[in-house]
């Protein structure tokens, strides 16, 4: 996750005052893509889910934090 402005072939999306930018050909790649925040007594953070391949060292969700899970 990178911290940039939306450049030209980004896809942008505004939901609840949080504006989420994408590049165009990951977002078709990916979607739907999910963002949650999430709160508990392990701490605090965005849970990103997407259409991800299987494989990698990633299942199907991944934190901002670095870890990863099944979603």
């Amino acid at each position: 996750m990178a911290l940039d402005g939306p450049k030209e072939d980004d896809e942008t999306f505004n939901d609840n005052g949080i504006t989420y930018v994408i590049n165009s050909q990951l977002f078709e790649q990916v979607k739907p893509v999910n963002v949650d925040y999430i709160d508990t007594p392990m701490g605090a953070g965005f849970k990103i889910s997407a259409n991800l391949a299987s494989g990698g060292s990633c299942g199907t969700s991944c934190s901002c934090g670095g870890s990863c899970g099944s979603g």
